[in-house]
C-alpha cells in the first residue's frame, strides 16, 4: 500500500506492507500526476516504517520513481525506517539513482521525534547525521 500526500514542504509518501511491481508502477504514474506543475525546490518525506523488503522488479520501479522526483525538482528527502535491512536496501537504491547526497535516513525505532527530525532536514537543512 502507498499514499502520496501534499505538504507545505512537498510530499509525504507512505509505503507499507508488501508492495509488488504492479502497485509500484501505479505509484510512479500517480507521482507523475502529482508532480505536474510542482515548483522546483520541494522535499520528500517517505515513511517506510511498515514496508517489507521490495522484490527486485518493484525496486527497479522505486528507482524510476526516485529519479522522477529528482528530475522534477526535489532538493531534499528523508526516509523514516525501523529496520537495518530496509535502511540498507534504500541506501543502495538511492546510490544507484543518484539521490543519496540529498537523502537522509532516520531510524524511527531509536529516535522518538523522528518526524520533527525529518521535517527539519527537508525545510531547514538540519542534517540528522550531524546532530
Amino acid at each position: 500500500m502507498y499514499k502520496i500526500e501534499k505538504k507545505d514542504y512537498g510530499f509525504f509518501i507512505t509505503f507499507s506492507g508488501f508492495v509488488k511491481a504492479d502497485e509500484m508502477k501505479q505509484w510512479v504514474a500517480e507521482s507523475g500526476k502529482a508532480l505536474a506543475g510542482q515548483p522546483k525546490g520541494f522535499g520528500i518525506f517517505a515513511d517506510l516504517r511498515e514496508l517489507k523488503p521490495l522484490p527486485s522488479d518493484a525496486q527497479q520501479l522505486m528507482e524510476e520513481g526516485q529519479k522522477l522526483y529528482k528530475q522534477k525538482g526535489m532538493v531534499r528527502s528523508v526516509v523514516a525506517l525501523n529496520s537495518a535491512t530496509m535502511t540498507m536496501q534504500f541506501q543502495r537504491i538511492a546510490k544507484e539513482t543518484g539521490i543519496y547526497e540529498w537523502e537522509r535516513y532516520v531510524d524511527a525505532s531509536r529516535i522518538q521525534n523522528w518526524q520533527q527530525v525529518g521535517v527539519d532536514w527537508i525545510k531547514n537543512g538540519i542534517d540528522p547525521d550531524k546532530n
